[in-house]
């Protein structure tokens, strides 16, 4: 077992109601959230919610280019899982592979000039999606506040990042 998942509960917690309420209604709008911009993305593009996040985090990085291992990392993926959604970008012309320059086992991933035009095209519908099911429900001070909380979450799951 990892042991940075190892603990001694000597009792079980359980959720009361308001926590049970806001644990499931979170599950519920992250799950919906979700299956509306997947929605979106596979009509408007033929891309999963992933592909998007992997060409977003591409175009904003100087050159447009990242490391497999980093941008493992920033989208939140297995190595696995991130080669297998670049090699789909690949095969769509929307991504390439180039070795690393400064380590020669390392692999860089590239937004194509393809791949920035996608992305230019699509991010106004996905914009659309997100404001519509989710920003645009709040108010301003909704807005910080859930923020301010989620990242404490956050914070709670990647205490080193």
């Amino acid at each position: 077992m990892n042991k940075k998942y190892t603990c001694r509960v000597t009792q079980t917690r359980w959720l009361d109601d308001d926590e049970m309420a806001a644990w499931r209604t979170f599950l519920t709008v992250s799950h919906l959230l979700d299956r509306h911009i997947e929605e979106h993305l596979k009509a408007a593009a033929g891309l999963t919610h992933a592909q998007y996040e992997i060409l977003v985090r591409l175009s904003e990085t100087p050159g447009r280019s990242m490391r497999m291992t980093e941008l493992a990392r920033g989208v939140i993926a297995s190595k696995s899982a991130l080669t297998y959604q670049i090699t789909q970008l690949e095969r769509s012309g929307l991504v390439e592979r180039t070795a690393c320059p400064s380590d020669e086992r390392g692999v860089v991933a590239v937004l194509t000039d393809e791949g920035m035009r996608c992305l230019e095209r699509i991010a106004p519908g996905h914009l659309e999606v997100v404001r519509r099911f989710l920003i645009d429900n709040l108010t301003r001070e909704e807005l910080e506040t859930m923020t301010h909380a989620l990242r404490k979450a956050e914070r709670a799951m990647r205490p080193h990042g």
